[in-house]
């Protein structure tokens, strides 16, 4: 007998109705952007469906090759890449551009995975997993790209808290990491601290380092309870909010679909983010449970960052908001993530979509 298992459609019609909004929305501010866009989001899906079909058990062992993979992976910008507004992120691909930093977020969530379902946690595995991560968390850092190392960071620590750490050893190291803080602090480059400045002041440099935060609460506030409308958003369409299609996407969506279309967005996301924490629950093995919860918390970390940086709760950096933001990198690597927690659930699911006996 054959047997092929369903689909998990509790995780993937939030999915298709967060793209959906991205679509409608990246045609409103950006229509030059709409066909490529769409390009992404078919190259996207092609990746979903592979990983929902690979065989995980086969990928696992193969996690230090892959590590290995990633670093290098992340040296290309440094050898062949592109400088933009500074920064050395991307690797020119014909036409294209591609963002390591954003494609080794899933694989180094499938190596905590494997690293922490062969023993629990202890201080000595501890620091063997540090190791791992810091030339990662590093060479991503340098680029810069302060967002993206700080959502590799939240893979880190979420795969610690679920390796059985017990509260003495959890407490340990709390406290190292708040000893530690100071010292991030002077690690940061002149302007990631200028903006973590003018975040709690943006009034104090309107025209400099505090214009991209107020333009963004400009235009969320402006959308008022039902929005200007598709085509019809001041700040985006008169280019006074930066990055309107990218990491500012969300207070473009604000000022023209307001707080209903805001809240509808947020309530796909949490539709989408309980679910994954659904897939998390009934995994039986404990490789898959690990990497389930990996994958929940850095994409939701990502996405509380972003609507946060947007709203001005928290300080600007440069994170996509998952699924909706323009960029091809970003798109693809969620679809990823979202196919390895496809993968997982049907491999929970005792029920059958097709039998041929």
């Amino acid at each position: 007998m054959l047997g092929v298992k369903k689909f998990d459609f509790f995780l993937l019609l939030p999915v298709i109705f967060l793209l959906g909004f991205s679509l409608a929305v990246i045609a409103s501010v950006a229509p030059e952007n709409t066909g490529t866009h769409l390009f992404y989001i078919l190259i996207s899906f092609a990746f979903f469906i592979l990983f929902s079909f690979l065989d995980l058990d086969v990928l696992f062992p193969l996690s230090p090759i892959i590590y290995v993979s990633s670093l290098v992976f992340l040296l290309l910008p440094f050898l062949v890449g592109t400088v933009t507004r500074g920064s050395v992120r991307w690797i020119p691909l014909g036409s294209f551009t591609v963002q390591p930093s954003e494609f080794v977020k899933p694989f180094l969530a499938l190596l905590s995975a494997w690293y922490w379902s062969k023993e629990n946690f202890s201080f000595k595995r501890f620091f063997y997993f540090l190791i791992l991560f810091l030339p990662v968390i590093g060479l991503i850092f340098v680029q810069p790209d302060l967002g993206s190392a700080l959502v590799v960071l939240s893979i880190f620590i979420s795969s610690i808290l679920f390796s059985k750490i017990s509260f003495k050893q959890f407490t340990t190291l709390l406290l190292s990491a708040l000893l530690l803080i100071p010292l991030f602090w002077f690690l940061l480059h002149d302007y990631q601290r200028m903006r973590v400045v003018h975040f709690l002041n943006p009034y104090s440099d309107p025209l400099g380092e505090g214009y991209n935060l107020i333009q963004s609460k400009i235009a969320v506030g402006s959308g008022g309870f039902l929005g200007r409308g598709l085509g019809r958003g001041t700040q985006s369409h008169l280019a006074f909010l930066p990055e309107r299609y990218t990491d500012f996407i969300f207070a473009s969506l604000a000022e023209e679909l307001g707080f209903v279309g805001s809240l509808t967005l947020i309530v796909l996301y949490l539709i989408l983010f309980l679910r994954m924490l659904k897939i998390a629950s009934l995994s039986k093995e404990r490789p898959y449970f690990l990497l389930a919860v990996s994958i929940f918390f850095y994409l939701f970390f990502q996405t509380i960052v972003n609507i946060a940086m947007n709203i001005g709760l928290m300080p600007i950096t440069g994170i996509t908001l998952p699924l909706v933001s323009y960029g091809g990198s970003s798109l693809v690597t969620t679809m990823i993530s979202l196919g390895i927690l496809e993968n997982i659930s049907r491999k929970n699911s005792p029920d059958v979509f097709l039998e041929i006996k």
